[in-house]
């Protein structure tokens, strides 16, 4: 149903592949073995696909060297298409997805180090946020023409009950297990001279840029911490209102682009910023950001501290949402008795906003937690590292409701379904403009990879 659109951005999502065969690539005797338009396929990064995909556990239908080709020629079918459309991706919106999976990878592969992520890649920071950068900016082309091309979908709530009823009873799409969490966060306490270090350590880089030793980008590669660092610290052009107002207020009060600005505190950590350019309203800026570590013992007492609320809580002193709106770290949900605001892609590929999630769709310290919980239990403290700033904080959960796995039907599960028949008419449309894509564009295949039943027709352009 939507396992084609699934697909063709398979391999554009497998980021984890080309790092786990990063190491290896010396040791493949390379050749270009597919063009398409102007974009050549190397038989490398089938076999970093390959690899990548069976160190995740995917399924490969067929013939990998077959499979795994035709989709990353579809992909760039895809990417030909951006160039033709002109499609952009700004730098800004780049750079926050860099960091947010930058900090998911630190969590989860890592085990919350940044070296020993570096280790398990087998490559420094600054190179693994480069493949990040060029991975979020295909992904992120791939969708805007997608989007483009299935913009006129329309639907109605005959055609959804249509669908619902012409399916066979064995074929009735099943509705995952769903619950909804109210989350209460505290934040440890950062000793006076874990911040000196990291001013310390800032105000050396501006000695050093000033007295030219080396110069802001090439420091920020090295050392920033977040998805930035990738781009030479560079953030894009934004407006006052897409940045921190304490980073804002700085940035723009710069006007020498040579000039390093004082240290800046925000939420997400301490910077030094450099302007880059001025266009009216907007303006380029490089950053460095530096954060301080917290102390094992200081993570301890706000595990104690919310240990200690919960107790009370459970004792019925106050009640959690009480707590949330008074003690609570988390500005996104404080205002909001702590629920959680699951902003997720639907099945129709567009934007959803929810308070529900699936258990695999939360940040995992928080899967792993609510996964045993039973309606209306507060749960022990526990650490988690969040996703938009990077900072480890201390948290405690309330399952407010679960809705257990079922077999959809038409009252309960009316969007859902109407999600589903919309993603049908959407990959129908997507696999028609593949189609028709491979007939308009230049296609070469070598002889030693001919030999496939392709998902599409018209690959091999001398066979009628």
């Amino acid at each position: 149903m939507i396992k084609q659109s699934e697909k063709l951005i398979l391999l554009v999502l497998l980021f984890c592949a080309s790092l786990t065969l990063s190491a290896q690539n010396d040791n493949i005797i390379d050749k270009v073995i597919w063009i398409v338009g102007d974009e050549a396929i190397l038989k490398s990064d089938v076999e970093e696909a390959r690899i990548g995909m069976l160190a995740q556990g995917q399924r490969i239908e067929g013939d990998p060297y077959c499979f795994i080709p035709e989709q990353l020629a579809v992909r760039k079918l895809y990417l030909d298409q951006a160039k033709v459309d002109s499609i952009d991706i700004p730098t800004s919106e780049l750079t926050k997805e860099v960091a947010r999976r930058e900090t998911y990878y630190i969590a989860n592969v890592g085990a919350g180090s940044r070296e020993k992520l570096e280790e398990y890649w087998g490559m420094g920071i600054h190179q693994i946020r480069e493949q990040l950068l060029e991975q979020v900016r295909t992904e992120e082309l791939t969708t805007e023409v997608q989007k483009k091309l299935t913009a006129n979908i329309t639907l109605t709530p005959s055609e959804v009950r249509k669908y619902y009823s012409q399916l066979p009873q064995d074929s009735l799409p099943y509705i995952e297990t769903s619950v909804e969490v109210q989350i209460l966060t505290n934040e440890p306490q950062i000793p006076l001279k874990e911040i000196d270090i990291v001013k310390g350590r800032l105000r050396d880089f501006t000695n050093r840029i000033n007295n030219g030793e080396m110069d802001f980008a090439t420091l920020a590669i090295l050392y920033s911490e977040d998805g930035s660092a990738a781009n030479g610290g560079e953030l894009g052009f934004m407006g006052r209102a897409m940045l921190d107002p304490a980073f804002s207020n700085i940035a723009f009060s710069l006007s020498d682009t040579k000039k390093v600005s004082n240290i800046v505190e925000t939420e997400f950590g301490y910077h030094i910023i450099q302007l880059v350019e001025r266009r009216g309203d907007r303006g380029n800026f490089r950053h460095i950001i530096l954060r301080p570590k917290v102390p094992q013992e200081e993570m301890d007492k706000t595990i104690k501290r919310l240990q200690d609320l919960g107790d009370s809580i459970r004792a019925n002193v106050f009640p959690f949402e009480e707590a949330v709106e008074f003690l609570s770290f988390d500005k996104d949900t404080r205002k909001s008795e702590g629920l959680m605001v699951n902003n997720k892609q639907g099945y129709d590929g567009r934007a959803v906003t929810t308070s529900r999630f699936i258990m695999e769709e939360l940040p995992p310290e928080i899967g792993r937690v609510v996964d045993t919980m039973k309606v209306g239990q507060i749960s022990a403290p526990f650490v988690m590292k969040q996703a938009k700033n990077g900072k480890e904080v201390v948290a405690i959960v309330k399952l407010k409701s679960r809705t257990d796995g079922h077999i959809a039907n038409v009252s309960d599960d009316y969007e859902d379904l109407r999600q589903l028949v919309e993603a049908q008419k959407r990959d129908e449309i997507l696999k028609k403009w593949v189609q028709r894509k491979i007939r308009d564009v230049y296609v070469f295949i070598d002889e030693d990879w001919k030999n496939c039943d392709f998902q599409y027709e018209g690959w091999l352009k001398d066979k009628k």
